[in-house]
């Protein structure tokens, strides 16, 4: 168990180093990635800056993310869970273009409306805060690919065991502190993991 996201990002980047990770910049996912983030580069010796996406819900099931809409809005789908659940397509474009506009606004709080920093032949490393079904982690690692990036690495400090697979056909590399056999929510793996605000998560972009 992390004491809270900074320890958390301390111990990410211990994994990093010793995982002999070459970077040359961190993105977060807002807003609980930005203090892992923070301590990760902070560690690294490298820049920090955001990747946005805005997952897409389950039809009465917010919760469980069947899909979601990258900063540029692009969307990544999770085509067999869509099927499974007999989602229709009405149902997603109504969806894609809600969280679509909620993508954009973060990209305006965080960015200034600049979807991305320029990543084109830069090694990447994309960090959150832990990952269940990995929707958006999928939705940024796809937008960075297509924006140049040389190199994707994806890093959490827990992750469910089901979804590090699919981020491995995804990401150049993988890199998780904790994988619990047990695995019920993110939030469950940290003794204090207290809502991050819009103004804390930018105070860490600003450190």
């Amino acid at each position: 168990m992390f004491t809270d996201r900074t320890d958390a990002g301390e111990r990410l980047a211990d994994e990093l180093r010793e995982a002999d990770v070459d970077v040359d910049v961190v993105l977060a996912i807002p807003r609980g990635g930005l203090p892992v983030g923070r301590a990760v580069a902070d560690a690294l010796g490298v820049p920090l800056d955001v990747v946005v996406a805005s997952k897409v819900g389950a039809p009465g099931n917010p919760e469980l993310a069947i899909g979601a809409v990258a900063g540029d809005g692009s969307l990544w789908l999770n085509e067999s869970l869509v099927e499974r659940l007999g989602v229709g397509e009405d149902y997603v474009e109504r969806e894609r273009e809600r969280e679509a506009e909620v993508a954009r606004e973060k990209v305006r709080a965080y960015r200034d409306g600049e979807t991305l920093p320029d990543v084109a032949g830069k090694r990447v490393v994309v960090v959150d805060d832990g990952v269940a079904t990995g929707a958006t982690a999928f939705a940024c690692i796809r937008m960075l690919r297509e924006a140049g990036a040389e190199r994707v690495v994806f890093a959490v400090p827990v992750a469910a065991a089901a979804t590090v697979p699919q981020l491995r056909e995804e990401a150049d590399e993988v890199v998780v502190v904790e994988v619990p056999a047990s695995f019920s929510a993110v939030g469950y793996h940290y003794r204090d993991f207290g809502q991050v605000s819009d103004r804390e998560a930018i105070a860490y972009l600003e450190t």
